[in-house]
């Protein structure tokens, strides 16, 4: 009796599967972060409690190169959770693990215009589904109350907010983006290689809109749209905006 009322309890293991950002980087390793730097300025916050993944495949760089981009990169607020196209010779227990199999999602296109106000980044809210969907079966997910200043909603599908997204939160999709109320934080659609996913707000007043890598800032946008429903989508590489009125 004794043994068994003692014996531990097995431990669970469990898949779960995130939406990542990943840095291809150039070299020269300095003047790629002096561009990333301008991204981070021109977007505030932008890689703040975000996982990131670094694809160093076909660089010819060694460990300690790898060891001091990592390092510099953490200095920024950019935590590396793995790192891909690495030979296994690079890698080593003060660096972060391998990883590989990744789905392709589009590249990150540098904003060409300065940032709104930074707000402070509270928790985030995680929605990814419970177990793996085939493809052609992601999905959707619908938000039934407001998104707060510093919230994030990540999901592989559509997203529906019936509610509006305060400054300072954000709402990433790999599929299109609705929202029934003011979007005044950051949506990004397409996350997943979606060049079709769309945009639609009743009312626009957004820090940064972005689909499928390609991205607009406050500042970008046309004054004539603000306070307007509108959709924003992809006309090949042309980020386009129209009023849904």
């Amino acid at each position: 009796m004794t043994a068994v009322l003692t014996k531990p309890r097995p431990i669970r293991l469990k898949g779960r599967s995130y939406l990542a950002l990943t840095l291809t980087p150039e070299l020269p390793f300095e003047d790629w972060l002096v561009r990333l730097d301008d991204l981070a300025g021109r977007s505030a916050g932008f890689f703040l409690r975000r996982p990131v993944v670094l694809d160093v495949e076909g660089l010819e760089i060694d460990r300690a190169q790898l060891r001091d981009l990592v390092g510099k990169l953490g200095a920024r607020n950019v935590r590396i959770m793995g790192i891909e196209g690495a030979r296994p010779s690079m890698l080593g227990n003060d660096l972060p693990p391998a990883m590989s199999g990744g789905k392709t999602t589009g590249d990150i296109e540098e904003p060409t215009a300065e940032p709104a106000k930074e707000t402070p980044v509270a928790e985030s809210v995680v929605v990814t589904p419970a177990a793996p969907l085939p493809a052609k079966a992601v999905a959707s997910i619908i938000v039934t109350q407001p998104v707060r200043s510093g919230q994030s909603i990540f999901a592989e599908g559509d997203v529906t907010i019936i509610g509006s997204v305060a400054s300072g939160a954000e709402v990433i999709a790999g599929g299109s983006i609705h929202i029934y109320g003011t979007l005044r934080g950051r949506a990004m659609a397409g996350t997943m290689g979606d060049a079709s996913a769309r945009i639609f707000c009743r009312k626009l007043e957004a820090e940064l809109v972005g689909i499928d890598g390609y991205y607009k800032t406050a500042e970008d946008l046309e004054p004539g749209l603000r306070g307007k429903p509108v959709q924003f989508w992809l006309e090949g590489e042309i980020f386009t905006a129209g009023s849904l009125a």
